[in-house]
This record gives structure tokens, sequence and C-alpha cells, in this order.
């Protein structure tokens, strides 16, 4: 590890604006610490002034896989910047969103889209990924098809949007009569289908519009009104009206939205059971914060931590251990099993056999 980490330095240290200084303070951090994480950590939380070195060194974390220290090197260069960092933004998407950590995520690719007027070609595919994965299908392709109008050669958008597990479309009716989705006969629409009449759907754009470029209270308003139009239940609009309000702290509302498209559509938008599991955990109704957290954790590594928490603070070490060990297999198939993990699993195996 001694060796891969040094060579992170020499791979910072080719950027021409990486300073000699930051290089030598760096190699001092390194041969002090105590522990090969203790020196990736160090690498991240030098308190060197360099910008373009600390993203150069993120890049370079996140090609080997330490993803808390490349997270922790990006959100440096950030700062450093002042935010006005659009590649380190980027970049820093893609790691949280490699570790699911999916609203981070967003937040960081949607302030990387606004530093570049949404004509950052790469940030858009890369918030389709967040929007895929959350299951926000529509929202994903809206996405994909804005990289391509800016890079009509971008494979990676070109593969998405001809991905059939990304067919999901929110269809303008022909007439204005149309049923809302309530009351509409699911037999009649394609599986992935929502129908929506002409306004309805303008302003469920506006909303979206408004929700990029900060404008989260008007982004409500609008929401509801295509809700109002709606009988009150058009799932994309539920979803995201939830998240501009958890957005403002208007928990209260924000649940229940989230609880009709969990009770309704679940299967579709997992991601509802996850920001209920943490409104539930917010309020200390753990057993209902583990059973919306259960009903998600097996696809998504970062759930599969927030499940294993809430068992702990339940007292349930046997059944958090059984959590993470979940957790740390996921992570070794994908060659990312993190540093800390044999900690946490001796932690809670310890607790574990004190209940027997």
């Amino acid at each position: 590890m001694r060796t891969i980490i040094l060579s992170l330095i020499i791979i910072a240290a080719a950027s021409p604006v990486f300073c000699q200084d930051t290089v030598e303070t760096l190699r001092t951090q390194i041969e002090s610490a105590a522990s090969d994480s203790d020196r990736v950590n160090a690498i991240a939380n030098s308190n060197a002034f360099d910008p373009a070195g600390f993203y150069n060194l993120g890049n370079g974390l996140a090609r080997l896989g330490h993803n808390e220290a490349a997270i922790a090197a990006y959100r440096k260069a950030i700062t450093q910047r002042k935010g006005f960092y659009s590649r380190a933004l980027n970049n820093l998407g893609v790691v949280l969103l490699r570790t699911g950590r999916w609203d981070e995520a967003q937040e960081a690719l949607l302030s990387a889209l606004r530093f570049e007027n949404f004509r950052y070609a790469e940030a858009s595919y890369n918030l389709g990924r967040v929007y895929a994965a959350r299951g926000q299908n529509d929202l994903a392709a809206r996405e994909w098809r804005r990289a391509l109008a800016i890079d009509p050669q971008h494979d990676g958008a070109k593969q998405a949007l001809a991905n059939p597990g990304n067919e999901e479309r929110i269809v303008v009716a022909a007439s204005q009569s149309v049923k809302p989705v309530s009351t509409v006969n699911k037999a009649s629409v394609a599986p992935k289908t929502l129908t929506i009449d002409q306004a309805s759907y303008d302003l469920l754009q506006k909303a979206r519009s408004a929700v990029e470029r900060g404008k989260t209270t008007e982004a409500v308003e609008d929401f509801q009104r295509v809700l109002r139009r709606q009988n009150g239940y058009f799932p994309p609009a539920n979803l995201e009206l939830s998240y501009a309000l958890l957005t403002l702290k208007r928990y209260d509302e924000a649940q229940t939205n989230l609880l009709q498209v969990s009770r309704r559509d679940g299967d579709r938008y997992p991601i509802s059971y996850f920001h209920l599991a943490r409104l539930y955990e917010r309020n200390g109704d753990l057993k209902l914060a583990e059973a919306a957290f259960a009903q998600v954790a097996p696809t998504n590594a970062q759930f599969l931590l927030d499940l294993s928490r809430v068992r702990e603070k339940l007292g349930d070490y046997k059944g958090s251990l059984e959590v993470m060990e979940r957790y740390v297999k996921l992570m070794q198939d994908q060659g990312q099993r993190p540093e800390w993990s044999d900690e946490r699993l001796a932690d809670l195996r310890t607790k574990a056999a004190k209940q027997d």
C-alpha cells in the first residue's frame, strides 16, 4: 500500500500546477502516519493549498478504489476553489454514485451543470445514471438526451437510451380529457408508460427546471399544481415534490408524498423507501425505519449500511452483523472492500456474542 500511495503523489505532482511544497507536505504526512488507512487520509486531509493537485489526487484514489479518500480529495479541491470546480464536482458525483450516496451525487452533478450553464455532457450523462439508479427513468432519459444534444458522439448516453431497462416514458395525451394516473386502466398502457395531459406535462417540466436552478419554493408550487390536476397522484411529481420539501425541511409534507409513492409504486421507485426510512429514523421511529430500509437494502450498498446502523440502534446486534456481512461481501465482489470494515465486523461480532 505504501508504494501505491507514494505513486499517487507522483501522479498528482505530474500536474504542472501541483507545487513542490504540496508534495513535501503530503510526503511528511505519509511518513508520520501509523497505518495504511491513515496514510490515505493524510493525503486527502492535507492543509496544503492546491485545488488542481487535489483534483488529480482524487482521480488517482478513485482509480484505486479508495472511494472515501477520493471523495475527501475532491471536496478539498472544490472547497479551495470556493465551489467553482465543475470537473471536480462531476467526478465527485461519480464516486458518490458508486458508493450509493445518490442524493449527494445529484447535488454535486447539478452544481457542476449550473456552473457550465447545463452544457456539460459528461455531468448530464452521470446525472442520468443517478436518476436511473433511483428508478426515475424519465428524468434519466431527459439528461441523456441533453448530453447528446451537447455531444452527439457521447457513447455512454447513446447506450443508456438504447437500454430496454430505461424505457419508462411520460406520454402526453392527444386529448386534454386524459384520466389521472390514479384511475387509468393500467392494461391500456405500456407497463412503464405514464400518460398525462399537456398542461400538466408543461408544469412538470417547469417544476423540474426550477429544481435545477435551485428555486425550490417555486418548484414545490408547480409540483403541487401538477398534482391538483391529477387528483393528488402522479408518481414522478409526488416523488420529486418530496425531495424539494425535504430540502425545505418540510418533513411532514414530504413524508405524506413518499408514503403515497411507496404504497402504490414502491417497486418502481424504491428510493421512496429510502427517504421514508431516513425520516422515520430522524423521528426516532426505528422499527419503521428498519422496515423501510429492508425493502431496498439488498440492491444498494449504502442501504445495507443504513439497515445495519438502525438494527444496531435497536439492539439487534445479530441482525446488524448479518447485514454488515452482506455489505462487505457485496463490496468485496466489486473489488471495493473498505479498510474500516474489519474493525466494524469485529465490533458487531463482539456485541452479537454477548446476546447469546
